[in-house]
């Protein structure tokens, strides 16, 4: 008979660094300095830098630590306005179910968000900036909660659903209100062809109430697709919103799609479009986002990521009142993760 080898249950702490550093030109639009001169701003900035703690109490329990370094507007103060502040990005403890369902696990305390948590891994480019849905401001990627995620057999897909504070995790929970995610992805083709076996079919929904009987909805559907020489994505976004009883309902849809073609030498390419309608209500509004850029992903071993991104990022406004003026930056990104 084969023999058995028990799971290591020795307690182990790993840490590690995640940096995304810039440079960026502002084409337009101008601004203007102390003295009222008319100028392109220029800004060095680190937009992130977590120090990332994970370990393992036992092969069935595990923790994760990450804080935050995050520029202070100011509303932080006057010793803080404009500088650095310290502060928590995830803190969860997991609970591995590898032992009856591979993959599976449940977490505890301040997390990643489902859709953003799935959708940043073929992406990768999020030290560009945000995805869609979160540039405009309709979630964050991590909250305070409790989640289940299980992994389907085969590699056919995953169910990660959870009740958050519906906050985000910058923010305290303000009311008695809790948003339920839930995200489901299939691999239709997982038993396929290499091509085939890169498809996947996602849906993610948030719902949650600013206060009692007004409602916060999202709903995403995604389609992605992974391979050696490209990975895209498709997300289809509806949101309501409505502040308060008194208030009037708030629906916004868009949609965006991107393209990152890939060589064997570590150059890729980044091509994406996002395009938004605030207020269905006033539908000739809306804004569109362009992102071109080339990247280069340094040799590495392991889970280590270093990158440098030149990218230009415009923005134009349909029939807003007032007028808002196109927004074009040029920028040279650099990532770090070990």
């Amino acid at each position: 008979a084969a023999g058995y080898t028990p799971p290591d249950d020795t307690p182990s702490i790993r840490v590690g660094v995640t940096i995304f550093s810039d440079y960026t030109y502002t084409k337009a639009p101008k601004t203007t300095d102390a003295d009222g001169n008319a100028i392109n701003s220029s800004v060095f900035s680190v937009a992130r830098s977590y120090i990332n703690i994970t370990g393992n109490i036992s092969h069935l329990i595990a923790f994760r630590v990450t804080p935050d370094v995050v520029r202070v507007g100011s509303d932080g103060g006057a010793a803080l306005n404009g500088g650095l502040a310290f502060r928590i990005k995830y803190a969860y403890a997991q609970f591995n179910l590898d032992d009856w369902a591979r993959g599976s696990f449940v977490r505890l305390g301040i997390q990643q968000t489902p859709w953003l948590d799935f959708i940043e891994a073929p992406y990768r480019y999020r030290f560009q900036g945000t995805l869609f849905a979160e540039r405009e401001g309709y979630f964050s990627s991590a909250d305070a909660g409790a989640s289940f995620r299980y992994s389907l057999p085969s590699n056919y897909g995953d169910v990660h659903v959870g009740v958050y504070n519906g906050e985000n995790y910058n923010r305290a929970e303000v009311n008695d209100q809790k948003a339920f995610m839930f995200r489901g992805t299939l691999r239709p083709f997982a038993r396929s062809t290499p091509v085939l076996r890169g498809i996947r079919t996602t849906f993610f929904y948030d719902g949650d109430h600013y206060v009692k009987d007004a409602e916060r909805k999202r709903l995403i559907g995604g389609l992605t697709f992974e391979h050696r020489y490209v990975n895209a994505g498709l997300e289809y976004l509806d949101a309501r919103d409505q502040t308060s009883v008194s208030n009037p309902e708030v629906h916004s849809k868009g949609y965006s799609f991107w393209v990152t073609p890939k060589s064997t030498k570590g150059w890729e390419g980044l091509l994406r479009f996002d395009h938004l309608t605030p207020n269905t209500g006033t539908s000739a509004t809306s804004r569109s986002r362009r992102i071109l850029g080339i990247a280069y992903w340094f040799p590495v071993q392991g889970a280590v990521s270093t990158a440098l991104l030149l990218d230009y990022d415009g923005q134009t406004f349909k029939d807003f009142t007032p007028a808002l003026p196109k927004q074009q930056r040029i920028a040279l990104h650099a990532l770090v993760v070990f």
